[in-house]
């Protein structure tokens, strides 16, 4: 079975869009050929398809090459085989080259010479990284109707996980209990952080350690299915909420909130920074905007683009983002698409305590801790 559960049909008709653009892309930088070989676009690319073995890399085992006329996926005798049977890369329009595994590469180097060929990567060719990026960024039809299927499995992961959880519990505990259930669905929790009780407030990027959980845990995932990335944090506390908790955390779902309602077409990362900015001084944390970024837009990547101070990167629609806003001891997070009527939250979890977040008369749910 392939890593897509969308049919092939619809993934051959996304490919054919994707590959149309490359070559206006081609045509516009003046070359002969573009090669993607990191795993965000070889999975774009090929409408949700996984080229990669190791995890621990964003190198994918097989390249695609696409020229004017063809689109290649460059392999060895190792990876062909659950390329053409599992994945149906042929199917999606295709064309495998297989060389054994101690001589891969040839073919791309004879089809080099002379050329100008752009690459997803520093090094031997012309580097369009960030105008991949871009281009990968803007979700089709057939994407959206992915992402919203993906969104809707992290927040049942993240439900059934941290409903689960009781003190006593290490914090390797939750991340083997989210990296499990991810794998029970089909994916991989590319990023998987956990923090209980004072390491919530000492760091923003908690790597789970062996510490037993007392009364607070906090768990992050970022969930790759089917090639795209959405993300999503939430917090519980066992026994009642402290008062200063409390107001923390309605602080940081304001902040979230206006984050939400700003996300509209044609404005800027620039302002999107600024908008947070404002945001964390209307509610009394300032200094929060320097000690974490505040997310950005997501796709094949668990972050595409970074909402940074100045930056003049467009908002568009059918772009996915997730804004990440923190004061110490608390966060809010949630994957949004915005859609022509607006930012739409994709992974609500379902019968979560909320706050709710007026603005100009528009009511934002956004998530309270949960009180175990």
């Amino acid at each position: 079975m392939s890593a897509s559960s969308s049919s092939l049909k619809e993934r051959a008709q996304e490919v054919a869009t994707k590959l149309t653009r490359l070559r206006e892309r081609m045509a516009v930088r003046h070359l002969d050929a573009i090669r993607l070989h990191l795993l965000p676009n070889t999975a774009w690319i090929t409408a949700g398809g996984s080229l990669h073995v190791g995890e621990g890399t964003d190198m994918a085992a097989s390249s695609i090459l696409i020229s004017a006329e063809h689109a290649y996926v460059l392999t060895d005798g190792v990876e062909a085989p659950r390329l053409q049977q599992e994945e149906g890369l042929e199917q999606l329009g295709f064309e495998l080259i297989v060389e054994p595994w101690y001589a891969k590469g040839n073919f791309m180097h004879a089809f080099a010479h002379g050329k100008q060929v752009g690459a997803d990567y520093p090094g031997t060719f012309i580097d369009i990284g960030e105008e991949l990026q871009r281009l990968r960024s803007v979700l089709q039809p057939s994407e959206v109707a992915r992402l919203r299927r993906v969104s809707r499995v992290a927040a049942d992961i993240m439900s059934e996980v941290v409903r689960s959880l009781r003190p006593g519990l290490t914090e390797y505990e939750v991340a083997a209990r989210l990296a499990a259930a991810s794998r029970r669905h089909g994916g991989n929790a590319v990023v998987n952080l956990v923090a209980s009780d004072e390491r919530i407030y000492q760091y923003r990027h908690p790597l789970p350690t062996e510490k037993v959980i007392q009364r607070y845990v906090m768990a992050v995932l970022c969930l790759r299915l089917e090639g795209l990335i959405p993300a999503i944090t939430r917090l519980v506390h066992f026994g009642p909420l402290p008062d200063e908790l409390r107001e923390k955390a309605h602080a940081v779902a304001t902040v979230d909130a206006k984050l939400i309602y700003g996300t509209q077409e044609g404005r800027t990362m620039g302002e999107m920074f600024a908008l947070a900015k404002q945001a964390y001084q209307d509610v009394g944390y300032p200094e929060a905007i320097k000690e974490h970024h505040q997310g950005g837009s997501l796709a094949y990547m668990p972050r595409e683009v970074i909402a940074f101070e100045g930056s003049s990167i467009p908002i568009k629609s059918h772009q996915a983002f997730a804004w990440n806003p923190s004061i110490r001891g608390v966060k809010s997070e949630d994957t949004i698409l915005l859609t022509p009527n607006g930012p739409e939250i994709i992974t609500e979890v379902i019968g979560w305590p909320t706050w709710t977040i007026t603005l100009d008369s528009q009511q934002i749910a956004r998530p309270a801790i949960l009180e175990a």
